[in-house]
């Protein structure tokens, strides 16, 4: 296998974290303190990925959506969230052994998400410590949010590599747009918030059902047999 491929960028939620259940929770917290009911946690699959706002757009009813009452929302759901974050959240299944091998083998990776920096940061620290990210980036005043490629552009600086030699790990749409915006490589991670039909609509150019099957992209085999266990 040719080394067509140098580098990683990840997406955080979906991707590289099961934050499902933590998120989901915050924004129920943060619905019921404004008077309004709640969602089951498996319908928060399709409503995150593309930041709080949007977030916060598809769950609270339209005759609610003035701009005060959303901003109230993201406030209070960061609040619940800075009291959630910890709870359930932990690496998907194999996600640990692909960052050994990737960092065994010195491949570059990087972060990048909609999710607010302040967290962002926090969970890769938390979960994702022991692991040399050349850059984490989540949203912030000042960069474009996914799909825009910009955030992308800025990792591949980062990598010291061109766009055509990076892999784009993600599990949305959106990741999916991103990566094809930007030049990237777009891998749809089929263990994340959405299926495999929305991955191969929006631009995925492979789908992997197991973290260890990037190997192959990048020239690597994969050593042993996959483990259900992070």
């Amino acid at each position: 296998m040719s080394r067509r491929f140098r580098a990683v960028l990840f997406d955080l939620d979906g991707t590289l974290l099961d934050t499902l259940a933590d998120i989901a929770d915050s924004a129920n917290a943060a619905l019921e303190r404004l008077g309004l009911s709640g969602w089951p946690i498996e319908a928060y699959r399709n409503f995150i990925g593309d930041g709080v706002e949007n977030l916060a757009r598809r769950i609270i009813p339209a005759d609610r959506q003035q701009t005060d009452f959303l901003q109230q929302f993201a406030h209070l759901f960061r609040e619940e969230y800075g009291r959630r974050w910890t709870q359930s959240t932990q690496p998907y299944p194999g996600i640990p052994e692909l960052l050994d091998i990737l960092t065994a083998h010195q491949v570059p990776m990087a972060v990048l998400s909609n999710k607010p920096d302040e967290f962002t940061q926090q969970c890769v620290q938390r979960f994702l410590g022991r692991w040399p990210f050349r850059m984490v980036l989540g949203e912030r005043p000042g960069l474009p949010r996914k799909p825009d490629p910009a955030g992308a552009l800025q990792m591949a600086q980062a990598l010291q590599t061109p766009p055509e030699a990076i892999l784009y790990v993600g599990d949305t749409k959106t990741d999916m747009q991103t990566a094809r915006l930007a030049g990237l490589f777009a891998v749809g991670a089929l263990w994340g918030f959405r299926t495999a039909e929305e991955l191969l609509a929006h631009g995925a150019q492979q789908l992997i059902a197991h973290p260890l099957d990037l190997l192959p992209l990048l020239g690597l085999p994969i050593l042993g047999s996959k483990t259900t266990s992070s």
